[in-house]
């Protein structure tokens, strides 16, 4: 039999933060944008500007450590990490490598096994470079700097997690928390947040690390997990043929499903770290540290506590309502209006989840209000409108956030409440249907459904369903 092989991986996971200005300069970060629009003389490094930290960067640094059980350093400093590269205007990036502004924490996730700790190393402020973009038509590369300064945490893991699937729940838990913050959008594809993969090999059952390699390029959680099985398997492979593991940093290539070498892993010594001039250090007060605290939001293990005691709904329901903040929000604004937990949840785990996979959204990009939504659920109650027309405003509601109300009136979709007409329909359909008729009288139950969407149809969908079930079984 031959050996058996433990695979050991730590994370660095950046994450752009939700701030409206750059870390050292007061232009927009709003995504997107024509090429170098977002852009001032401090951010594409023009000699002799000065950069200016922005609060709001440490204040989200800050929240996120605490969330993560970290020691928050009471002074901490930048320093230049020095480097060439187009993208990166100053010829150096500002960045924390001595006094981090966060240590030592660690965030528990759920395995097979059951909990697991996942120890964080540190939290550090960082400005992000900008972007090179490869124009094959001219055989050339352009730099957009629009990226350049936006604010970034980079938090980096110990080398706890032993499996792809450890691996995505930490980051789904990183993620979950700092949505919950507001600290970020965390959009993997958008990335503003991304991560870096250090993965080794070793003997089972053996204490020291083996050599590891640093895997780039990860922009979704499929990318992230076929990278982990192909790093792997080339490792073993190497070591198996006697080969050694090179450290190095790679890229990995989801199209073609394999790594490349890029460079030799460099060490801090290569980078020159020093402290940085220009920006004076970080002190943060026991005062303004106790407001951070306080302002932390509910996080989604309190919040399920809270849901089970409050609300009538299943805890498979909560689970899945808590897991993202839009969702728990808008599920208990509506409750909040319209005083109906189960219906509330209803529309929001069927119809919003339903459409959410159909056009590939996240609950983060749900953009009806929950006013709209608890109109709606009263218009069904009200018997305003019948079960096949409330769903279909809700679709019309979850692209365009229509006033249900509204929308109803223009479309002419309210239930027709009209015993007369609705019993003339009825008689029609029974007479023009003999067939189905008979067999409902023959016993075979389902004949019914046929005869009342008959009835539907006549009526323009406006009848009500249950309605015109009893009187054709009135009738019959």
């Amino acid at each position: 039999m031959g050996k058996q092989y433990e695979t050991v991986i730590g994370l660095e996971v950046h994450v752009e933060l939700a701030t409206k200005t750059k870390i050292f300069c007061g232009c927009p970060t709003a995504f997107g944008g024509a090429p170098n629009t977002h852009t001032c003389p401090v951010c594409t490094g023009m000699p002799g500007t000065l950069p200016v930290l922005n609060q709001k960067v440490l204040e989200y640094a800050v929240a996120v450590g605490l969330a993560t059980n970290c020691e928050i350093s009471r002074f901490c400093k930048f320093d230049r990490k020095n480097y060439f590269y187009p993208d990166n205007p100053q010829n150096y990036q500002i960045s924390q490598l001595y006094l981090p502004i966060c240590k030592n924490g660690s965030i528990e996730i759920e395995t097979e096994e059951g909990k697991k700790k996942i120890g964080i190393h540190e939290i550090h402020m960082e400005e992000d470079a900008g972007k090179l973009i490869h124009d094959e038509w001219e055989d050339c590369s352009l730099v957009d700097y629009n990226r350049s300064g936006i604010p970034l945490i980079e938090i980096v893991s110990g080398p706890d997690m032993r499996s792809a699937a450890e691996v995505i729940a930490y980051l789904e838990k990183l993620r979950m928390l700092i949505q919950y913050l507001g600290a970020s959008d965390c959009r993997l594809q958008e990335g503003s947040m991304r991560a870096d993969v250090n993965l080794s090999v070793r003997e089972a059952g053996t204490e020291a690390l083996g050599t590891r390699t640093e895997m780039k390029n990860l922009n979704s959680f499929r990318a992230i997990e076929r990278a982990i099985a192909g790093e792997r398997e080339r490792q073993i492979e190497l070591l198996e043929s006697g080969g050694k593991v090179v450290q190095e940093t790679r890229r990995w290539d989801d199209c073609q499903g394999e790594s490349y070498a890029m460079r030799s892993k460099e060490d801090a010594r290569d980078y020159r770290y020093f402290p940085d001039p220009d920006l004076v250090p970080v002190m943060v007060g026991e005062e303004w540290l106790e407001r951070i605290k306080a302002a932390q939001p509910e996080f989604r293990e309190e919040k399920m506590e809270r849901y089970k005691k409050e609300y009538d709904i299943p805890v498979y329901d909560i689970e899945i309502i808590t897991a993202s903040k839009r969702m728990a929000d808008l599920f208990e604004e509506t409750v909040g209006l319209c005083g109906q937990p189960k219906k509330v949840s209803n529309w929001l785990m069927v119809e919003a989840l339903r459409l959410l996979k159909e056009m590939g959204m996240e609950p983060g990009d749900i953009r009806f209000s929950p006013e709209n939504l608890a109109k709606l659920i009263q218009l069904a109650d009200k018997k305003v409108i019948n079960g096949p027309v409330a769903k279909k405003v809700f679709e019309v509601m979850f692209e365009q956030d229509i006033d249900p109300e509204k929308y109803v009136e223009e479309m002419g979709w309210e239930t027709v409440d009209d015993e007369d007409a609705l019993r003339e329909v009825v008689e029609e359909v029974i007479a023009s249907n003999a067939k189905s008729v008979e067999d409902y009288r023959n016993g075979k139950e389902k004949a019914i459904g046929f005869l009342i969407g008959q009835t539907m149809k006549r009526m323009k969908g406006k009848a009500d369903p249950g309605k015109a079930g009893r009187m054709l079984k009135e009738l019959l």
